[in-house]
């Protein structure tokens, strides 16, 4: 009889460590479990994102606009905080050119302390929203910019010329381009006049 009651004991303790505790769920007024009791579910712990560059904004950097290109904006000054600086020997105080490593092919005259042109050159990844770049013919300038006069280039024969944006002597940012002998395009220039027909530099 001993020997029963003592393995009844260690079952009845065997079943209790298996049953749920008395505060896993909270009681009603009338003392039973609530129905509504929800088990409580582990928080995960937060991670601070990374601030890292999406496509979409690596894909930005690279697009001239009538703004200007990146951080580099027409009408204001050079932004500190980034790699655009003066380079080399300059023609006068009054006008100087700066460029970037981050921008190859690339270079920007700036007058009066402010950027009056973005030119963008042969070995540049850098065009337009329009997807034109230096590279693209003229034909593909002349479908998506129908309006641009013609003017004969100074260096080189025809049928090589220029193609500038009908309101570019408005004092607004306007866009010209340099096309070759090959009809492609060369040079694609952005800025306000007289800086954007500027022929060497800052002359």
């Amino acid at each position: 009889m001993k020997h029963n009651l003592v393995a009844a004991t260690a079952l009845a303790l065997s079943l209790a460590a298996c049953s749920p505790a008395a505060t896993d769920a909270p009681a009603t007024t009338n003392g039973t479990a609530s129905s509504d009791f929800v088990p409580p579910v582990a928080t995960a712990t937060a991670i601070t994102p990374v601030d890292t560059p999406t496509p979409a904004a690596t894909a930005d950097a690279n697009i001239l606009t009538l703004e200007g290109l990146g951080a580099l904006k027409i009408g204001q000054p050079v932004p500190g905080d980034t790699s655009w600086a003066v380079r080399g020997a300059q023609a006068s105080d009054a006008c100087s050119t700066v460029s970037s490593p981050d921008y190859p092919g690339v270079y920007a005259i700036v007058e009066d302390g402010k950027v009056r042109r973005i030119s963008v050159g042969k070995r540049s990844a850098v065009t337009l929203i329009e997807g034109i770049g230096v590279g693209a013919t003229e034909q593909q300038v002349m479908a998506a910019f129908p309006g641009f006069r013609a003017t004969p280039h100074k260096y080189v024969d025809a049928p090589a010329k220029y193609l500038t944006a009908p309101n570019a002597e408005s004092g607004e940012p306007a866009l010209r381009f340099e096309i070759g002998s090959d009809r492609t395009v060369t040079v694609i220039h952005v800025g306000t006049a007289p800086a954007l027909d500027y022929i060497e530099g800052c002359s």
